[in-house]
């Protein structure tokens, strides 16, 4: 293809269609060339050559319409004069005259002398590359147009008629084609979304959501649930605020379960994660060769939630430089992908968390305003557990009941004093902590009956009221501290971070000991908890973690 400022227009020979064999032999040939191939561009590419012998055009582009936005594009780079002023990618119909009248009218326009039409702007643009006459012809399929096939030439045909006639012709041919290569773009990229939505589908597996695990007893708790099962009808945007590990996250979960969009994706972003220079690909996706290692088309973030929910998990992490980016796309729901020119509308509902006070926030700049009122249409705070007691013992013995079920091994008895320890502890981890000291205590005394030796080692970093003296064994002693450094280590027992270089002591003594007090290192690499009750968010992604997000 080459630039009209430096190219004079081409005029190869004519062949001679107008007999009724000779169109057919012609279009059989175009047919031939054009049947297997696989892409937009080699489809163009060969339909351009095979024409070229026939019609002495000095510029052909195939145009494509989306009844839906009212828009046009190019089927592929149009062949012959460049013209840099319309070879963009998507325009609204208007902007395209030519192709818009037809469209409109669903009957070829032939323009002898574009002179005539010198006030439409595109017209002068091809006018000032060289062109004189132009045709369009529409690409109709099953009575719908799917675009529009134009040819442009720098000196009208002298056979102008006729040649228009084999064109008509020739439009309903080319409009198959145009069709199903249209289609098959179709059923690739969507195979890929599917692909995409797979894979994020994966990556979420650890966090199964079911509605029946959010438990909940207290009146503040009940109050919340209330408004939720008012508020998930809606699409308001919602804000979500609450210490760490008070079940953020599962709450979302649950608005969206709740709501008309639960049979579409739920999506999560996690805000922190977001670094400066992927965050308009992860969100917006990207088209292929957008840039290095941009090898195929990625769907973004917005565009798998279309029809869901967007979920911007711990928002006030996000830098303030992406603040501005993202309040854009929630106003419009329109973004571009990274290296495209073409608007993409998308349809979904935000739900925000956060354990920032944003409000505070804001007065010390670090939160745009404009981006908190578009979040905080209807906002929900989750109290922590210290401020729901009467929650925590029915809650104990829930998790204890789905932890044990996960793992495979008889569920830990409480005593009445270890009851009341628990009660009275300030959980500041609120129900992720709860749920790893329950996980911890199944793993290392599963079927036995918990009493204050086995919880005190693992609430002495956090008890905020001191407890009364309880003298332990050396044996039990050793073994808690055992368990300590193996939880540390995740149950690396060898190497330079693991539990023998800790201990200081040679590997052989520490399996010693460790088979004397019944400890097996890999109850601390291998288990991967899964969400149960009341932990909303899943596990940590290092393998072997003891721990579990909760949100």
């Amino acid at each position: 293809m080459k630039d009209a400022a430096t190219t004079n227009c081409m005029r190869p020979p004519v062949i001679s269609v107008w007999d009724h064999a000779t169109r057919y032999k012609l279009l059989l040939d175009i047919n031939n060339a054009i049947v297997n191939q696989t892409t937009r561009e080699t489809l163009f590419r060969a339909l351009a050559q095979e024409i070229r012998r026939i019609v002495a055009y000095d510029r052909f582009s195939i145009s494509i319409y989306d009844s839906n936005t009212r828009s046009l594009d190019w089927f592929a780079h149009a062949e012959g004069l460049r013209i840099k002023s319309m070879d963009g990618n998507s325009r609204p119909c208007e902007k395209g005259p030519v192709a818009n009248a037809v469209i409109t009218s669903q009957v070829p326009l032939i323009i002898p002398d574009m002179a005539a039409y010198s006030h439409w702007p595109t017209i002068r643009q091809m006018m000032d590359a060289g062109l004189k006459s132009t045709m369009a012809f529409p690409l109709l399929v099953r009575n719908n147009v799917v675009g529009t096939l134009n040819f442009s030439f720098c000196t009208p045909p002298s056979d102008l008629n006729e040649l228009a006639e084999f064109l008509n012709e020739l439009s309903g041919q080319v409009a198959l084609s145009v069709d199903n290569m249209l289609a098959h773009t179709r059923l690739v990229n969507q195979k890929r979304t599917l692909e995409q939505q797979r894979d994020f589908l994966l990556d979420d597996r650890d966090t199964p959501y079911k509605p029946g695990d959010f438990y909940y007893s207290s009146p503040a708790m009940r109050e919340i649930m209330r408004q939720v099962e008012l508020i998930a009808k809606s699409d308001a945007s919602i804000l979500i605020t609450g210490e760490t590990g008070t079940g953020k996250g599962f709450l979302a979960r649950y608005i969206h379960h709740m709501s008309p969009r639960s049979k579409a994706m739920f999506v999560k972003v996690n805000c922190p994660a977001l670094a400066p220079s992927l965050f308009e690909s992860e969100l917006f996706g990207h088209a292929k060769g957008a840039f290095t290692g941009a090898n195929a088309k990625r769907v973004g973030r917005f565009e798998l939630a279309n029809g869901g929910a967007l979920f911007l998990d711990e928002i006030g992490e996000l830098p303030i430089q992406l603040q501005a980016k993202l309040l854009n796309v929630l106003q419009d729901k329109v973004f571009e992908r990274v290296g495209e020119s073409r608007p993409i509308t998308v349809d979904f509902r935000i739900i925000a968390a956060t354990n920032s006070d944003l409000e505070q926030a804001i007065l010390e700049k670090t939160f745009r305003s404009d981006l908190f009122y578009r979040l905080n249409t209807v906002s929900l705070h989750i109290p922590p557990l210290r401020e729901r007691k009467e929650e925590i013992v029915p809650l104990l013995l829930r998790l204890t009941r789905d932890q044990a079920k996960i793992l495979h091994r008889p569920p830990t008895t409480y005593s009445d004093e270890v009851l009341e320890n628990m009660k009275s502890y300030n959980w500041p981890g609120n129900i992720r902590e709860l749920s790893n000291i329950v996980n911890r205590l199944i793993i290392i005394n599963s079927g036995q009956h918990i009493t204050r030796r086995h919880l005190s080692p693992l609430l002495s970093a956090h008890q905020t009221e001191a407890p009364s003296p309880t003298l332990m064994t050396l044996a039990e002693s050793e073994r808690a501290h055992l368990i300590r450094v193996l939880t540390a280590t995740k149950g690396v027992v060898g190497g330079k971070y693991g539990a023998t270089a800790i201990l200081k002591v040679p590997k052989s003594t520490l399996q010693y000991r460790l088979r004397k007090h019944g400890v097996n290192p890999n109850d601390f690499a291998k288990y991967s908890p899964r969400r149960s009750a009341g932990h909303p968010d899943g596990p940590e992604d290092a393998p072997g973690s003891m721990d579990v997000d909760l949100g």
